[in-house]
């Protein structure tokens, strides 16, 4: 189950350029959390059977963005990162 806190935290990620200023100065004012806190706590929620079904869109992306990052890491570790544009 969710906490009202990973909730806060998913429909911020949802919706954080809607907030005034930096991304993480709204992270601060908004859940007083420090950036870094924050994305450890997102990186982990994403992770939780009910997050996908509390805010789909969001944690769908998340995961790709996620998977495509491995797999760029992968891919520039197989070719000594020579590969312009991968």
């Amino acid at each position: 189950m969710l906490t009202d806190r990973e909730k806060s935290i998913l429909e911020f990620e949802g919706s954080w350029w809607l907030y005034p200023g930096p991304k993480d100065r709204a992270i601060r004012d908004y859940l007083e959390l420090s950036a870094t806190r924050y994305y450890q706590v997102l990186r982990r929620v994403i992770d939780v059977p009910e997050a996908l079904s509390f805010a789909p869109l969001t944690v769908r992306r998340l995961r790709r963005v996620r998977e495509e990052g491995r797999q760029r890491r992968v891919i520039e570790r197989l070719h000594g990162g020579d590969q312009p544009g991968i």
